[in-house]
């Protein structure tokens, strides 16, 4: 890598610093820090939400799979799409009615205090694991494109993640994850011609590609796996704590509904261009083997984008991976002071909290890092990926949102469920190969995670029914809901008129980098210096809609 993308590196990692910091003194309180003043535009949380979301996977996990199957990446991101769909229509709306600051707020509401501890330290457990899982792939792109150590790289970016996390808040999670969707999305519209250029067109791509790499399944990813990894992604993207703040974050329950219909949108065509530079690598070179084939994405654009440009790339897609490590640490964070800490002392100020909340994120930060160190160690990033969301993502996530509906569904019955659910999916994946030396395959495996908790599910509620059990519970929860103080409109409004003009600005300084860029000697002036100037265009665009004044009529 060149000493200029080293510098583009370095500036861009500098901006979003400065942009996440921007908001150092915009935590007043619980609800500013943690939830974004509780209205946020449902433009910016739905690209929130599917940078968090989008970024855990796309460049490592679903392109190291897009190199070796080919188009069954697209087809595992589609079933995203899907649940995307169904969320904004049904499930969205129903988290914004909670009026909850957590999702751990609404599991004390409905099903009491008890309930939402246990919750709370199980949650707390994987998603330490699900934030290593993240800051991976961020260490490995960074490995693959400079040859730094991944070791060094796991604690430098770990670290500089938590600072903005911490002082920022949502604010700074939410603006950065913005910013990264504007950049990566001119970064790939200018790799993609190009890697097509460089092995000579469409045509030569897929007379040069393997056998059946353009089929929808194959036998690992079957259309078994699909299916009920589609199911796992709809528990997952409702039910996921950080996510589910996405939701509730947003104003009103039509605005919810935008946010899961824009994740459900972008799903729909960002994978038809996302997973084609490692499918078009695996032309180029179709030698990587072992672990090397997480490399590949960064691999085809080291191999095709000009001076400088490989630089941003590289430099959006880390800050747009660790999107889903800032967003699990806010989280975290915030279940810890605000349904934990403020338990144990009521009396605190929001400022105190607030610090709790800061302190909370350094320390979950630290442990990220350390387990983010050991993925190699548990079979690599796939299979870690793999592993926990056959493992976790019905059993934590579908009981606490099945009793977002059901009126019946108890602290004690959702319990049962997560934990047996637990139980019998560790016992499949760690205990059985090594007692019977027998092991479930990929499909088999998704399908014992999230049909476990579907069938438990669905047994209690039927005997509920049938014994007409006492709802109580559940009136006691909407008397609550009902209690709950709305958020003040126009303290909200004036954090998202700033929130908009720091991404404005953002924006527009890197569409003056890349026209900076495409002023280097050998780069492709007119494709790189069309996208600067778009991207800067844009920019200026949003600084000004969120420049002007309302006039207040009496």
């Amino acid at each position: 890598m060149s000493s200029i993308d080293i510098g583009v590196i370095l500036i861009f990692t500098l901006l979003v610093f400065i942009c996440g910091l921007s908001f150092a003194k915009s935590g007043k309180n619980m609800k500013s820090f943690f939830a974004a003043g509780g209205a946020l535009p449902w433009w910016m949380s739905g690209l929130s939400l599917f940078m968090s979301f989008f970024s855990a996977g796309t460049f490592v996990v679903w392109g190291s799979i897009a190199y070796s199957s080919g188009w069954v990446a697209v087809t595992i991101q589609w079933t995203m799409c899907i649940a995307g769909l169904i969320i904004g229509f049904v499930i969205a709306p129903k988290w914004q009615k909670t009026k909850a600051l957590t999702a751990a707020e609404f599991i004390t509401d409905r099903l009491g205090y008890n309930t939402q501890k246990i919750y709370t330290y199980l949650f707390l457990g994987i998603s330490v694991f699900t934030t290593g899982a993240f800051l991976y792939p961020v260490a490995k792109i960074v490995e693959v494109s400079t040859g730094i150590p991944i070791s060094a790289s796991i604690i430098f970016l770990g670290v500089l993640i938590l600072i903005y996390t911490a002082v920022g808040g949502l604010w700074a999670v939410i603006v950065t994850d913005v910013l990264q969707f504007v950049v990566l999305t001119a970064a790939v519209l200018i790799v993609v011609p190009l890697s097509f250029d460089k092995i000579g067109g469409i045509d030569n791509f897929i007379a040069q590609a393997p056998d059946n790499f353009f089929n929808f399944t194959n036998a690992e990813y079957s259309w078994e796996f699909m299916v009920t990894f589609g199911l796992y992604n709809l528990f997952f993207i409702a039910g996921n704590w950080a996510y589910i703040q996405r939701y509730t974050s947003v104003a009103t329950p039509r605005d919810a509904k935008k946010v899961g219909w824009l994740f459900g949108g972008l799903y729909t065509i960002s994978p038809l261009i996302w997973m084609l530079p490692p499918m078009i690598y695996k032309v180029l070179n179709p030698d990587l083997g072992g672990l090397a084939d997480e490399g590949a994405y960064l691999l085809m654009c080291k191999e095709v984008l000009p001076i400088g440009m490989l630089g941003l790339m590289l430099g959006g897609m880390i800050f747009a991976t660790s999107s889903s490590v800032n967003t699990t640490l806010n989280i975290s964070a915030g279940v810890l002071s605000n349904d934990v800490y403020k338990h144990f002392f009521p009396e605190t100020s929001g400022d105190k909290l607030v610090k709790v909340g800061r302190m909370a994120t350094i320390v979950l930060g630290l442990i990220t890092i350390v387990v983010a160190l050991l993925v190699p160690y548990m079979g690599g990033i796939v299979e870690v990926v793999m592993s926990l969301a056959a493992i976790t993502g019905g059993a934590m996530f579908l009981p606490p949102l099945v009793a977002l509906f059901s009126k019946y569904q108890t602290g004690k019955s959702v319990l049962v469920v997560t934990i047996v659910s637990l139980i019998i999916n560790s016992f499949f994946k760690f205990v059985m190969p090594s007692m019977f030396d027998y092991s479930l395959n990929r499909a088999m495996e998704m399908t014992a995670g999230v049909g476990i908790p579907i069938l438990m599910l669905i047994i209690f509620e039927v005997y509920f029914r049938t014994k007409n059990t006492d709802t109580s519970q559940y009136e006691s929860y909407l008397e609550k809901v009902d209690s709950k103080v709305p958020q003040d409109a126009a303290e909200s409004k004036g954090g998202n008129k700033k929130g908009g003009r720091v991404i404005g600005i953002g924006v527009a300084s890197t569409g003056l980098l890349i026209i900076i860029i495409s002023m280097l000697e050998g780069n492709p002036t007119l494709l790189v210096t069309g996208m600067g100037a778009l991207v800067l265009a844009l920019g200026s665009y949003i600084i000004l809609k969120n420049s002007k004044k309302e006039i207040n009529v009496s």
